[in-house]
């Protein structure tokens, strides 16, 4: 069966979708919930909220999940999502690499792939992420039915821009509708992102330290730095989906002025220590816990770049708190944490605030291609401006 949770159409369809998302989202989100408690929580009739839950369950997207007693009365019947009800597919798309995933309505990933890329022609790589496609429902014998839509996380910079060319972006596709042409190749909705915006969408569902905000920073670590901005629970595009191109901001260094992912991240570290190969989370991993003294002096240096691009993003932004993740080692991650000053001369800086101004997100290779699949879920869970 194929779920759509498309915003066209005329306002009442749009007002029928946004209700359907945002009774699944509240499910979601409280793990379990019955009738009167959803009603209460969204302002809408218990009729109204029996009507969408009907359609969710015959749609195979709400499972009853036990009853909860309240007091007077008969026990009040639960409602959960249903894990197997729908998926979501990830695809990241790196220089030399193409990671993909699918993932459950309960943000499982049941199969995940990674191939070697050679060749990033169009069709070239749509056709090797239709094979992976396949591979992975064969793998599974999930439905191709039951797949709500693919997130695609490219490198940016979207659109042929002054940053184009730097080696981070994928070589050829600056003119390319790439949207447009997955969609078509897949028969699936497709959202487009890159890898930090991804991964803040995955931080912002998850069961980790940005459950609950609204409003966050997420300095993403990828092969550069990236910066995924979530404002009111949506993710900041800007006018060209290219928000966020925090690595080539310029920070002060002990040699003048360099742009911030020369300092932070994981070819930064690669430079520093002046090896030939990347490095992986693995590689990285052994150099802290072996305490390297070349490496221990590139943290220092990185413990100083973070605190100049933390007052930047905190005096731009105004996020709760500010979250580090992606492909670093959590142990590297946490001693930037420790080390980092935080500035003095900052909107974050309040002592009302009741979150710490830095913390550890979800670190590890496939971060931005969960995040990917994340975008779906975020669609299907996450009443759209469009339809409001």
């Amino acid at each position: 069966m194929s779920h759509s949770f498309s915003v066209s159409g005329s306002n009442a369809e749009r007002s029928r979708s946004s209700n359907r998302q945002a009774v699944l989202g509240r499910i979601q989100s409280a793990g379990q919930m019955g009738r009167a408690e959803i009603a209460r929580a969204l302002g809408l009739s218990t009729q109204a909220v029996s009507n969408i839950i009907a359609e969710l369950e015959h749609d195979g997207l709400l499972l009853e999940a036990g009853t909860r007693s309240g007091g007077r009365g008969l026990p009040a019947v639960q409602y959960g999502i249903n894990a197997e009800g729908g998926y979501a597919l990830g695809i990241e798309i790196r220089p030399d690499a193409i990671f993909a995933a699918l993932v459950d309505l309960h943000r499982t990933a049941v199969v995940t792939r990674r191939r070697s890329l050679k060749n990033t022609r169009p069709d070239k790589l749509v056709s090797k992420v239709l094979r992976l496609r396949d591979e992975m429902l064969e793998k599974t014998g999930i439905d191709a039915d039951k797949l709500l839509g693919a997130g695609i996380v490219v490198p940016g910079p979207f659109g042929q821009t002054g940053l184009s060319g730097l080696g981070s972006d994928l070589a050829g596709w600056q003119q390319i509708d790439a949207r447009s042409l997955f969609e078509t190749a897949l028969g699936l909705p497709v959202e487009l992102s890159n890898d930090a915006n991804a991964a803040a969408m995955s931080e912002r569902i998850a069961q980790g330290p940005a459950r609950g905000l609204t409003n966050f920073a997420y300095l993403y670590f990828g092969a550069g730095l990236g910066l995924g901005l979530i404002n009111h629970g949506q993710l900041v595009e800007g006018a060209f989906g290219n928000a966020g191109e925090i690595g080539h901001v310029p920070v002060m260094t002990a040699n003048g002025p360099a742009p911030l992912e020369q300092q932070l991240s994981r070819v930064a570290v690669q430079n520093h220590m002046n090896f030939k190969v990347p490095l992986d989370i693995a590689a990285i991993d052994r150099l802290y816990s072996g305490k390297d003294q070349k490496f221990m002096a590139w943290l220092d240096s990185s413990a100083v770049a973070l605190s100049q691009a933390l007052g930047l993003i905190e005096n731009l932004f105004d996020p709760q708190t500010t979250i580090l993740g992606g492909a670093m080692p959590e142990t590297v991650i946490d001693h930037l944490i420790a080390q980092t000053l935080l500035p003095e001369l900052s909107v974050s800086n309040r002592v009302d605030s009741p979150y710490p101004r830095l913390l550890r997100g979800t670190c590890g290779r496939m971060t931005a291609t969960l995040g990917a699949a994340s975008l779906i879920l975020n669609r299907a869970f996450t009443p759209q401006a469009a339809s409001l």
